[in-house]
């Protein structure tokens, strides 16, 4: 198969012009040119914050069950001024910022550049130059195996190398940095904060990084590379803190390593590690996949079936970038930002941005990308704990609206933020639920024994000890729908009140997935009785009067009827709680809601769509979504999406700002339009577009511990392909195309090839 490749016909003049690469731990933004030319690199570890930050926050909250009590109180009493005044002081300060880390400088004699490419099959940048009448080729990629950024120029040319931090510079020698990391920030939204980020050291901690880079000559051309080492690496993968001059020494011997198994073997080695993960599985939209395509074509709408192509790669590419074992997971930009005090401090927005992330990572052969999410809510099931005793009184774990690699657990908002976002506890009710879908997908026991089952457990304590009985149901309260508000009956706009609908689907299917881990692992728990009596005793999702599913427990007129967050729809995409006899009522909402917005606004309505099989509508939120932002991308447009985004000139998604959780969002959106998995029913082509008459997807996931591919012409089924990569061979794999079901029993390793139903 021909590899995909963007083009682009002139170097980089803006950040949101350049190429990204990435190893899940570094990630750099390359610019391209002949001349000085630029090549942004960060470090996922690279946050400001300590360890200790988290711990010291809640020390300094002053608040807990008694005064939880009296919200519940003024709630129930819509004494709603009273409620929102005692919730200030369960507000912690803001979770930490993740930061530019260096700028890699290259100086190259005058000439001329024949145009950049990306390659989205293995990760690979290339630019051809013509420098003093020579022919040059420059290669760039992160390679995972070598831990270090490389750049390979091809032919005769001479380059001088530099290299500059926006963080404070500690030390230097040569090419080798010693950069000190900031121990606290605040998001730009809050200008009252008059430092920004602070310097400084903490008790056992010391915020440090170092990079060295290594430049080799040879005949054939000239090798750069370079590596980083940092403190927060340590911290996050549980290893003792190590010295400055530990950290000098492990970035230096990466370099020279490097450097020593030259480019040839650094590429093929990187090649090998990304393009498996790459090619695991493949949508094409229409007749063509392959290639080279000219970012601008792309962009100008002539033919939306290749960008769904492209763009389905593209967000992979970007999540296998972002996000490998042994790193921070992908937060609100990837790994990439050059902003030291970015938009909402690009940290992890848990009320559906994080989340949004990972949609794909299952379903499109990602899994292993899956991790290091898993490895970030282990921290929170212990940092999260504390606060749930703490602030609650509650047993297990909870976590609220932001976190960052420290375990942030707390509500954010400094004692003023708007309880429409920052009170709100079913961060971990959601997150939880991609560790038990990696488990769905692959039927891995020993993941469920070892992480799904020990996160489910500590999830449903907290959520078991946060309902509370009144009126025959058990409820939730203080509770919001992120980040919606509605109408007092004297006309203020509100946000709190008890069991909104998101709250109760996500306790629902923390609960019932609760249930099926320990009856797959034959686990005797006085936990499986306390879940078992709750569950009947939540409410059932509501149906107002208009056919709407409620987003609230009564009916409540909505503050914004297009609000850009559809958290009540969470009960259809991605839990799969809403049946047939719902479908409407949901399908309500969206035609309410109606199109536009930001990037993961559409992502979102494109994968409800095509859950509800509605895919003439997806694909007009697709021809949305992928219209090119035409307007500032530098200015931070209002966040009520009044304004609508748009895709870059690199193809990341903006809203603006930049937020990558629309690129991450489209794949999963697609697959859902040619595959599906839920209920134990394979659904072949559920939701195809009708001028989409032509295409095929390999190697997609599905539920059950399957894989299919699928191929159409004329808009039918030509064929379709099952096969069991794990799971209960006594399982039967139920597959549906249009109304018509069959029935296939297959043992792990086994296909079969169906060519009609």
């Amino acid at each position: 198969m021909t590899d995909l490749l963007l083009s682009w016909p002139h170097p980089a003049a803006d950040w949101t012009e350049a190429a990204p690469v990435g190893n899940g731990r570094l990630g750099a933004m390359v610019f391209g040119g002949a001349g000085r030319t630029r090549i942004q690199v960060n470090d996922a570890t690279v946050w400001s914050g300590t360890p200790g930050g988290p711990a010291a926050a809640l020390a300094g909250i002053d608040a807990g069950p008694d005064r939880l009590a009296e919200v519940r109180e003024a709630v129930f009493a819509k004494d709603f001024r009273r409620a929102e005044d005692l919730l200030m002081a369960f507000e912690g300060p803001y979770s930490q910022e993740f930061l530019p880390y260096v700028d890699l400088w290259l100086t190259l004699p005058e000439g001329a550049s024949h145009g950049r490419t990306l390659n989205l099959d293995n990760g690979i940048a290339a630019e051809q130059l013509t420098i003093g009448g020579h022919e040059v080729v420059r290669t760039t990629w992160v390679s995972r195996p070598a831990q270090v950024l490389c750049v390979a120029l091809s032919g005769p040319v001479d380059v001088e190398v530099d290299v500059s931090t926006p963080l404070r510079e500690a030390s230097r020698d040569g090419l080798d940095l010693g950069i000190e990391i900031p121990i606290d920030g605040a998001p730009r939204h809050e200008p009252q904060v008059e430092e920004p980020l602070r310097y400084g050291t903490t008790e056992g901690y010391d915020p440090f990084g170092a990079v060295s880079v290594r430049v080799a000559r040879t005949e054939t051309g000239v090798l750069i590379v370079l590596a980083s080492s940092t403190s927060a690496y340590d911290a996050w993968i549980g290893d003792r803190q190590h010295t400055r001059d530990e950290h000098r020494r492990r970035a230096a011997v990466l370099a020279e390593r490097a450097v020593e198994t030259g480019a040839a073997e650094l590429r093929r080695a990187h090649e090998a590690d990304l393009r498996p993960l790459l090619g695991a599985s493949s949508l094409r939209i229409g007749d063509r996949r392959g290639g080279t395509h000219d970012v601008a074509e792309l962009l100008s709408g002539k033919d939306e079936q290749l960008t769904a192509t492209v763009l389905f790669q593209y967000g992979r590419y970007l999540l296998a970038s972002a996000s490998r074992p042994g790193a921070p997971p992908a937060n609100l930009q990837g790994i990439w930002n050059d902003d030291p005090r970015p938009a909402w401090s690009s940290n992890y927005t848990i009320n559906i941005n994080t989340q949004m992330n990972y949609w794909a990572a299952e379903t499109t052969g990602l899994g292993e990308c899956h991790r290091p999410l898993f490895d970030l809510l282990g921290k929170l099931a212990v940092t999260g704990a504390d606060v749930a005793r703490e602030l609650y009184g509650t047993r297990g774990w909870v976590t609220h609206h932001n976190t960052d690699p420290w375990g942030w657990a707390l509500p954010v908002g400094m004692g003023h933020g708007n309880p429409s976002w920052a009170i709100w506890p079913m961060g971990g009710a959601w997150l939880v639920q991609h560790a038990w879908e990696h488990y769905d997908f692959t039927r891995d026991l020993g993941f469920l024994a070892a992480t799904a089952w020990p996160l489910l457990r500590g999830c449903a304590e907290f959520c078991l000890d946060w309902l509370v009985e009144r009126d025959g149901f058990l409820e939730t309260c203080p509770s919001t729908s992120p980040e919606n508000l509605f109408l007092s009956e004297a006309g203020t706009k509100e946000s709190l009140t008890h069991s909104v609908t998101m709250d109760v689907a996500l306790i629902r299917a923390v609960f019932e997935r609760s249930l099926a881990a320990m009856n797959a692992l034959a686990v005797h728990d006085p936990l499986y009785a306390e879940i078992e009596a709750a569950l009947p005793r939540l409410r059932p999702l509501p149906v107002l009067p208009d056919g709407r599913l409620g987003e609230w427990a009564s009916d409540l007129p909505e503050a914004d009827s297009t609000h850009r967050h559809l958290s009540h729809l969470v009960a259809l995409y991605p839990l799969g709680l809403i049946d047939a006899d719902l479908a409407d009522a949901a399908r309500r909402v969206l035609d309410r809601r109606g199109p536009g917005a930001m990037g993961w606004s559409w992502a979102w309505k494109i994968a409800l769509r095509a859950r509800l099989g509605d895919g003439e509508t997806a694909r007009k939120l697709l021809s949305e979504a992928f219209q090119p932002f035409t307007g500032d991308r530098h200015r931070d447009a209002p966040f009520d999406g009044s304004e609508w985004g748009g895709l870059l000139p690199n193809l990341f998604s903006t809203h603006p700002p930049f937020q990558i959780d629309g690129n991450y969002g489209f794949p999963a959106g697609l697959a859902e339009l040619v595959l599906q998995s839920q209920n134990g029913v394979l659904s072949l082509l559920p939701a195809l577009p009708a001028d989409w008459s032509e295409g095929e997807a390999r190697g997609l996931r599905c539920r059950g511990g399957l894989a299919a591919d699928v191929e159409w012409r004329d808009g039918e089924l030509r064929y379709a392909v099952v096969r069991r990569l794990s799971g209960d061979p006594a399982e039967p794999v139920r597959v549906r195309y249009r109304g018509r079901e069959t029935e296939l029993w297959l043992r792990t390793g086994e296909s079969t090839v169906l060519k009609g139903l």
